[in-house]
């Protein structure tokens, strides 16, 4: 179990990293007048995904590449 003062520096770190990635996107008003996403709708979109993936082959490719050359 962790201590009060752990928690809260898990908490403040988790904060942190949801903060900036929350202000990442400027402040427009074209995001006060955009439409809620639906219930339906996916969190991670094809283009998030492609990202992701492209990156995370990326990343292995140049690991692998360190490792073993």
């Amino acid at each position: 179990p962790l201590k009060a003062v752990q928690m809260l520096w898990v908490n403040l770190i988790m904060d942190t990293f949801a903060s900036l990635a929350l202000a990442t996107e400027p402040p427009t008003e074209a995001l006060l007048l955009r439409k809620p996403y639906g219930r339906n709708k996916p969190l991670i979109s094809r283009t998030m995904m492609k990202n992701i993936l492209g990156h995370a082959v990326y990343q292995l490719t140049l690991i692998f590449t360190l490792l073993f050359v």
